[in-house]
């Protein structure tokens, strides 16, 4: 059987040849606990501070200053929860209307727990102007959390304009930029930010591993109870192999920018002047400029995206929206927030681009879709 095209990398990426290898010798040889103070554990500790050094220079970050994590779910909710608990009192939170569930459920939790939380709209692109935020600070906002790319349509958030802002208020800023490694350029100096996310199996890393970029001097404490692993910041042995993965995706992502940006545009934009030849009334979902290389989301008229999935599904895999609630067919909240209609919204589909895609490849997928729409048209 042969395999249909993958243009799902937003959901997740396959594991890098280079980080495999890197990972094996971790999973045999060099198994000790990086805690441990004999030689295996020492060979271990060395490898953990290595990848510490690798994830840190691709954000252009000090080392000591990374944490990290098992997933960029677990780093987003040490970055809101772990803020919240060191400051000790609730205050005030403001959120944009499309972050991912990863961001907008912790904020739910402190809404129960006693904070205000305020959800700051975006406009028909799903952008978050900073003077939103600017006129959302109250007196009492203690932290801002944006993401740096959205994962359903692409766009990117201005985050260094919305950062300023909000240090200016005397605020913390945190950003979630697991969509954005190894597709843009990342730089916690530029962007301003006082907390930063990572997610290693959305740039070629495997699953089950993530890290927090926390600045010097930001109050923040644990959610979690145990040992004083990652500065006491996250208790628990750490996932020597994955980690090892996540430091050596992170070095290959950096060496491999700017040339990995400019191949994912071209083949994007090529799938996307394919599709708009072949479907009539094609809509583009997300900012036209202001959007990760990777990334297209389309709105295919008169027809639901899962109807146009399933049709093609011998020759293209791909999602709707976010893979964490792909299953459904309700509309997208992100979606809702840029103000679509339901039709606009029930038709979207969500397509991204990889390292390893072709132009042949390409090809057969935007064939593929021109002939479903063709098919449940009619």
């Amino acid at each position: 059987m042969k395999l249909p095209v993958y243009l799902d990398f937003n959901a997740t990426t396959p594991v890098a040849p280079e980080v495999a290898d890197a990972m094996i010798p971790y999973l045999r040889e060099h198994f000790g606990n990086p805690s441990s103070s004999h030689v295996f554990g020492q060979r271990a500790k060395i490898a953990v501070a290595q990848a510490r050094a690798h994830v840190a220079a691709l954000i252009n970050a000090k080392a000591e200053n990374i944490v990290f994590t098992g997933s960029a779910t677990e780093a987003n909710n040490l970055a809101l929860l772990g803020v919240a608990h060191a400051l000790g009192r609730p205050g005030h939170l403001i959120v944009s209307a499309v972050e991912h569930p990863a961001v907008a459920e912790p904020a739910r939790r402190l809404e129960e727990a006693g904070w205000s939380v305020t959800v700051a709209p975006v406009n028909e692109y799903g952008r978050l102007a900073p003077e939103a935020v600017r006129e959302a600070l109250r007196p009492d906002t203690l932290l801002v959390s944006v993401m740096h790319a959205n994962n359903e349509i692409g766009t990117l958030q201005p985050v260094a304009e919305i950062a300023a802002i909000v240090k200016a208020h005397g605020a913390l800023m945190h950003t979630d930029a697991a969509q954005s490694a190894g597709k843009v350029p990342l730089d916690v100096e530029a962007l301003g930010v006082d907390l930063l996310t990572l997610a290693g199996h959305k740039f070629y890393s495997t699953k089950g591993v993530g890290a927090l970029y926390v600045r010097e001097g930001t109050p923040i404490a644990s959610v979690l109870a145990g040992a004083e692993q990652e500065r006491g910041l996250r208790p628990g042995t750490e996932n020597v192999p994955a980690v090892v993965g996540l430091g050596e995706a992170a070095r290959l992502a950096r060496e491999r920018l700017p040339a990995a940006e400019l191949r994912l545009k071209t083949l994007r934009d090529l799938l996307h002047d394919k599709l708009c030849k072949a479907v009539p009334g094609l809509q583009l979902n997300g900012h036209p400029e202001y959007r990760l290389p990777n990334t297209l989301n389309v709105s295919f008229p008169g027809v639901p995206g899962r109807r146009l999935l399933d049709r093609a599904a011998e020759d293209v895999a791909a999602s709707l929206g976010s893979a964490c609630h792909d299953y459904g067919d309700a509309v997208s909240g992100v979606l809702a927030a840029m103000g679509f209609d339901a039709d606009r919204a029930m038709g979207a589909v969500r397509l991204s681009v990889g390292w390893m895609n072709t132009k042949e490849e390409i090809d057969r997928a935007a064939a593929a879709l021109a002939a479903a729409f063709a098919g449940a048209r009619g």
